[in-house]
């Protein structure tokens, strides 16, 4: 069963947890606009997988200590990358050419398998179990 990835699912909460980050950092990024989630009728937020992701490749950005200029700067590179890759139909996985996914899947759509995900996800878990334990 196949998920779309831009459906908005999560909430806020759920986000930060996944990508071991706090609520109000989440609410900062919103702010500078390197992540726009959908909003309910209620005004709250609902992030996809699609803004897993995103989030969670913020949060690696800020670590290695890009300030939030220079992310919003490798996000945009990157995003119009994965469209030029898209267009001239090349996969869109150059960093390991032993991915499990194909590459015409890769090149077929702009946002993440659903096995990237998981596996983006499943490590995650893993960062956070890790911080977890004493």
């Amino acid at each position: 069963m196949s998920r779309d990835a831009d459906y908005p699912r999560y909430v806020i909460s759920v986000v930060a947890d996944l990508a071991g980050i706090h609520p109000q950092t989440l609410r900062a990024y919103e702010r500078v606009g390197l992540v726009v989630p959908a909003r309910t009728a209620g005004g709250g937020r609902r992030y996809s997988d699609a803004d897993l992701v995103r989030v969670g490749r913020i949060a690696e950005l800020t670590r290695m200590g890009l300030p939030h200029v220079g992310i919003k700067l490798v996000l945009d590179l990157e995003d119009e990358l994965r469209g030029l890759r898209i267009a001239l139909g090349t996969s869109s996985s150059s960093r390991s050419s032993s991915s499990s996914t194909s590459a015409s899947a890769s090149a077929s759509t702009s946002s993440p398998s659903p096995s990237s995900l998981f596996h983006s996800r499943r490590a995650t878990t893993a960062r956070i179990s890790r911080r977890m334990t004493p």
